[in-house]
This record gives C-alpha cells, sequence and structure tokens, in this order.
C-alpha cells in the first residue's frame, strides 16, 4: 500500500495545533493574548479559572483525535471507527472554518481581525490536505 502524504500531513499539522494548544496552557494569559484567544480567555487564565485550560486542552484533544484520524487513513495506525465518515467531517469542519472569513469580507470587513483572517488561512490549507488526501485514498478505505 502506498502512504498517503496528503493524509500524512493533515495528521502533522493536527498534531502541532494540538500541541499549539498545550503550550498555550502552559504559556499561561500572555500566550493566549497573542495566539488571538481573546481578553475574556486571558482574563480567565489570567485569575486561575479552570475554564481556559479546560476549554483549551478539549480542543487539543478533539485535533489529536483527528491527527489520529488522519493518520488511521493514511494507513499509519490501525483502522478506526467510522474513519470515511470521520475524514469527511473533519475536512468539512476544517473548510467551512476557514471559509467562515468569507462572508466577513464581503459584508463586514471592519470586523476581520489579523488573527480571523490568517487563522482562517491555515486552516482551510488544513482543510485542503484533509480533502484531498480523502479522495486519494476514498477507495481503500
Amino acid at each position: 500500500m502506498k502512504l498517503n502524504l496528503w493524509l500524512v500531513a493533515g495528521g502533522v499539522l493536527s498534531a502541532i495545533a494540538a500541541l499549539l494548544h498545550l503550550a498555550i496552557i502552559a504559556g499561561g494569559p500572555s500566550w493566549y493574548r497573542f495566539f488571538g484567544a481573546g481578553e475574556r480567555m486571558a482574563h480567565l487564565a489570567e485569575t486561575g479559572k479552570s475554564e481556559a485550560w479546560l476549554v483549551t486542552a478539549a480542543i487539543a484533544a478533539v485535533l489529536a483525535v483527528w491527527a489520529a484520524y488522519a493518520f488511521s487513513g493514511a494507513g499509519l495506525l490501525p483502522r478506526l471507527p467510522l474513519l470515511k465518515l470521520g475524514l469527511v467531517m473533519i475536512s468539512t469542519i476544517y473548510l467551512v472554518r476557514g471559509l467562515a472569513l468569507v462572508p466577513g469580507l464581503m459584508f463586514r470587513p471592519g470586523l476581520v481581525t489579523p488573527f480571523l483572517f490568517w487563522s482562517s488561512l491555515v486552516v482551510i490549507v488544513y482543510g485542503l490536505t484533509y480533502t484531498v488526501g480523502t479522495w486519494q485514498a476514498w477507495s481503500r478505505l
């Protein structure tokens, strides 16, 4: 079986994002601010509220599961349950999140922050890697 490099790349990207979220927890309020989580999350982290790290850890966990699905689809991990559906859903979520930028640019460009702009572009790349990889692997999934 030929290794699906698109899904490997998607898995690596999701794993990096998961690790980055864990680093943000460790980095504290200044990291929440720098990475665009918003003042509310930074304030929660500053005041020691568990909500900040719980939300961030949950996002990291989801991203880690998504990485596992990509690696499973690429053939690096055993087949996970509902693999086809999972990869399609992950691709869709990444793409929809990334493309959410378009209406903002069209109708409310003043509300599009640099964080929203750049994170949307990054997430579109993630979505495209999953989409292309899933499409290439479809017949063997």
